[in-house]
């Protein structure tokens, strides 16, 4: 199609537009999804479906505009709308421990996006998968765990193991969701054939 084609000022094409849009938006749909189906909270734990679409903007966009269309998400919240988790936006959430796994999903994409551009096989969708989900576990829970120390008022008893800890019940869900956006964003990219340029 010849839109595909078309440049915006930026020098982005009005499909890169939309697909950073669109990822954008399945964020904010992805952090408040047990609001929009709240039987998604299992023993207490919310299904969130954050870490998912990240990785699979990556695997589909590649590693620029993954990261470009993380990046929209991560300012347009900061900015005021209300499409972090709970619904919350503005700029006062960076001081939210959380607030690190947002800017990891930065680097989720383009790391999951770098890896399949190179190898383009199941497998390697499936490693960025999971390569990604040990990037936002890094940087999302080290950043809890100072903004716990240095600025947020931390519970009794609260350690970097405690830290960890928390990290633990979603685990197995995050290790699920990112092995299926790894074997969907393979069938995906195969029939969409995403343009992975600005």
């Amino acid at each position: 199609m010849t839109t595909a084609s078309v440049k915006t000022k930026t020098g982005m094409s009005a499909f890169s537009i939309v697909y950073c849009g669109m990822f954008a938006a399945l964020m904010m749909i992805g952090a408040n999804i047990t609001w929009f189906v709240p039987f998604l909270v299992i023993g207490g734990v919310p299904i969130t479906l954050q870490t998912f679409f990240a990785v699979l903007a990556g695997l589909l966009l590649g590693s620029r505009l993954g990261a470009i269309s993380m990046t929209v998400y991560m300012f347009a919240g900061l900015a005021g709308a209300p499409i972090f988790s709970k619904f919350q936006g503005g700029f006062g959430f960076i001081l939210v421990p959380t607030f690190g796994f947002v800017v990891s999903f930065i680097l989720v994409a383009f790391v999951a996006g770098k890896i399949v551009e190179k190898y383009g096989s199941l497998r390697s969708y499936v490693v960025a998968g999971l390569v990604a989900l040990v990037i936002n576990y890094v940087i999302g829970t080290n950043w809890m765990y100072f903004a716990y120390k240095l600025w947020a008022a931390a519970p009794d008893a609260f350690s970097y193991g405690v830290a960890w800890m928390w990290m633990v019940p979603p685990l197995p869900k995050d290790i699920l969701l990112s092995i299926l956006a790894g074997i969907f964003g393979h069938r995906m990219y195969k029939v969409l054939r995403v343009r992975r340029t600005i």
